[in-house]
């Protein structure tokens, strides 16, 4: 009978098997390395890509806002130089004022009204006068609210009956003081441009009112 000892054969194909599985992790590992290196350059390649890309809006965003400093600062001096322009005009204007004035009180005093002082600080004016009777008072705050194109906003502060000065009679008239605005020469136009609208005159509220005196023989 013939005896096979298949040991070593066996020995030896568990070996090769042992060596190929080695062989094979060998190789798998650098697979995954040379994966790795890969990858890891890709990302780093992208990533200094982005980096520059970031740098330059960085770049461009610093100079977007010397740019936005830049035009602020002009829009400041477009304004101070338009405010002065204005200046320049409202002084120029203002100096006709008192023609203006003087010219309207004319027209808009009604018949039985008598000025005896006005002031004028700014655009306001204040004036004070004696009239026949309350009504001729309504009438010159309706004129000076609706008929003048430099005068506006018309304030009664105070009207009263007061004696007559040198009448035996003891006659009394309306002691009145009002305040008007007097328009600019560019406020009148824009007031012009917009004929409908117009300001109503309204006395203070709580004035004292004085009974109306009679008219004048």
């Amino acid at each position: 009978m013939i005896k096979i000892n298949l040991l070593p054969h066996r020995e030896a194909k568990r070996k090769q098997k042992k060596a190929a599985f080695l062989a094979l992790m060998a190789l798998s590992a650098i697979i995954g390395v040379l994966v790795i290196i890969v990858v890891g350059g890709y990302n780093a390649r992208q990533i200094s890509i982005q980096n520059e890309r970031n740098n330059i809006i960085k770049a461009a965003n610093v100079d977007l806002d010397k740019k936005i400093v830049e035009i602020g600062s002009l829009k400041q001096e477009i304004e101070a130089l338009k405010a002065r322009q204005q200046a320049v005009e409202d002084l120029q204007g203002d100096r006709n004022q008192p023609v203006y004035l003087l010219d309207e009180l004319v027209k808009q005093t009604p018949q039985g009204v008598y000025l005896r002082s006005f002031k004028q600080d700014g655009q306001r004016v204040v004036m004070s006068g004696y009239a026949q009777s309350q009504e001729r008072v309504a009438e010159l705050l309706r004129n000076l609210s609706s008929n003048s194109p430099w005068l506006e906003k018309p304030d009664l502060t105070e009207v009263r009956a007061v004696p007559l000065a040198q009448s035996k009679t003891g006659r009394k008239v309306v002691e009145f003081t009002l305040a008007v605005a007097i328009r600019r020469p560019r406020d009148k136009d824009a007031a012009a441009a917009k004929p409908g609208q117009k300001t109503a005159a309204v006395a203070p509220a709580g004035a004292p009112v004085a009974p109306a005196a009679p008219a004048a023989k």
